[in-house]
């Protein structure tokens, strides 16, 4: 590990960041490549070659080292996802979880593991014996000293662009204490492309190194998600007025995630003109084409979707001409949104085909609350925007599945679809093991049955929710009543 320091006289922007290298993401990384022979072969990259080399070395020369490559391979296939970049980043998300070597035990609480990493937990015995029997130990000390060379000609680089985003946003060195920002420098990564994870207050960038330099902007990018989130979320009630430009964005082709959180559409959209914002200088002469150049990234984030974007990009401008620093200065920026106004600016956007993918994936404490961002829209009348959250939140294993299809078959009664309300039902029966979601799910397919007069399957589901040994009042009530009658739905209000 290498701590970033600045000198110049500016010890008092020192940024909070370390460049890293992991032994335990190095053995993750060759193992899973075991398996995949022949992927991502890239020629600009002769190491990555080379490990997976003497991998398969070790496992002809040794029939417990074979042994524990295929029992590997074959949980990596069991678990394999359909998107390759989702299939790797589960196994990102658990290296960096695990304690180091040569027993790769967790490094928190198994129920506090991110969900893709919970997902391919099982793997941590066959890893901690494929790193035995492969003699991974001797692979790592081998290639070492190179990690270590690429750790140390990348220090000034990253530092000094680290130091300018403080520099810009007039920051304090103490605003960072206990709290983590690391660049771990992993060449089997595929070339090209970039993981950000943000776990509590801590976060990462993985990044493979591409002829002895790092792509900047999702260092940076990661680096103001690290600056910037923790001021909204202390801010997270003042932000809800703006809730209101969720309405706007619903077909903004951003991700998801973006469209029902105002927290994320806030901070991103500042991002997004603190970037533009930064786009290098041009001489004095070409003063107008650079600002140019700036407003259309700022545009271009608007047709994404980050609707305050421009609001924020043009509050930038005073702020650089003022000595006060962000910290000081975001509760204006945030009391100075008029949304009325902001609400006919997103309105009379033209939104692109397509949006940049985000870059920095949230373990908690953002994606432990899609579900609940799904039950705020359930409770609103709003089925449509609920089913989407609890797709991503099942799609993507962000949390429980078993409520995710609950959430959707409540969905899916509240668009009178009965029939997927049913299966959704079922297949929550099906993973369900908190008492009260079973108790639920078997009330529901009661009263759809009751609906559909098949009064015996009904009586069925009724009986069971009394036996799930939830017993709190209102589950009790709900199955005796079904019990005592057929279910009939209230009749509207006039």
């Amino acid at each position: 590990m290498c701590s970033l320091l600045t000198t110049a006289g500016l010890a008092q922007l020192t940024t909070r960041a370390t460049l890293e290298t992991s032994e335990t993401l190095f053995t993750v990384l060759a193992a899973t490549q075991t398996c995949v022979p022949g992927e991502d072969s890239d020629a600009s990259q002769p190491l990555r070659a080379a490990v997976a080399q003497d991998v398969a070395q070790a496992g002809k020369g040794s029939a417990a080292a074979a042994k524990a490559q295929a029992q590997l391979c074959q949980f990596y296939r069991d678990h394999r996802l359909a998107d390759p970049g989702r299939n790797l980043s589960q196994y990102i998300s658990l290296a960096l979880n695990l304690t180091g070597p040569p027993s790769f035990a967790p490094a928190i609480k198994e129920a506090d593991l991110p969900p893709d990493a919970a997902y391919v937990l099982g793997v941590v015995p066959l890893l901690e014996r494929f790193y035995q029997d492969a003699g991974m130990a001797a692979v790592w000390q081998k290639y070492k000293p190179q990690y270590d060379h690429m750790v140390e000609g990348l220090h000034a680089p990253v530092a000094q662009m680290l130091l300018e985003a403080d520099v810009y946003l007039k920051l304090q060195f103490s605003g960072y204490l206990g709290r983590k920002f690391a660049i771990v420098v992993e060449p089997l990564l595929p070339s090209g492309q970039v993981n950000a994870r943000n776990y509590a207050s801590d976060y990462y960038v993985l990044l493979s190194p591409s002829g002895g330099t790092l792509r900047s902007e999702p260092i940076r990018h990661t680096y103001l998600h690290y600056v910037l989130d923790p001021l909204a979320y202390k801010r997270a009630n003042a932000l809800r007025r703006l809730e209101p430009l969720l309405a706007t964005v619903r077909t903004a082709p951003m991700d998801d995630s973006f469209k029902f959180d105002i927290l994320l559409l806030t901070t991103e959209s500042l991002i997004r003109a603190i970037e533009a914002r930064n786009l290098a200088a041009e001489p004095e002469a070409k003063k107008k084409q650079t600002e140019a150049a700036r407003e259309a990234v700022a545009e271009a984030a608007m047709r994404e979707g980050f609707v305050l974007t421009h609001y924020f990009f043009e509050a930038l401008k005073d702020f650089e001409k003022d000595p006060v620093g962000l910290q000081d200065a975001y509760p204006a920026f945030l009391r100075n949104i008029w949304v009325d106004s902001e609400k006919k600016r997103a309105s009379e956007v033209t939104f692109a085909s397509q949006a940049t993918p985000e870059l920095v994936r949230t373990a908690a404490p953002r994606t432990a609350a899609v579900l609940d961002r799904a039950e705020e829209q359930l409770s609103r009348g709003d089925a449509r925007g609920a089913q989407l959250l609890a797709q991503k939140a099942l799609e993507e294993r962000l949390e429980d599945p078993a409520r995710a299809l609950f959430i959707l078959a409540r969905a899916a009664t509240m668009s009178r679809d009965m029939q997927g309300a049913r299966t959704y039902f079922e297949r929550t029966l099906e993973l369900a093991r908190e008492p009260r979601l079973v108790a639920w799910a078997h009330i529901y397919l009661g009263r759809i049955f009751d609906l559909q007069e098949n009064r015996e399957a009904a009586v069925s589901h009724y009986r069971a929710a009394l036996a799930a040994g939830d017993g709190t009042p209102d589950t009790t009530l709900a199955a005796e009543r079904g019990l005592e009658s057929p279910y009939a739905p209230p009749t509207p209000r006039p």
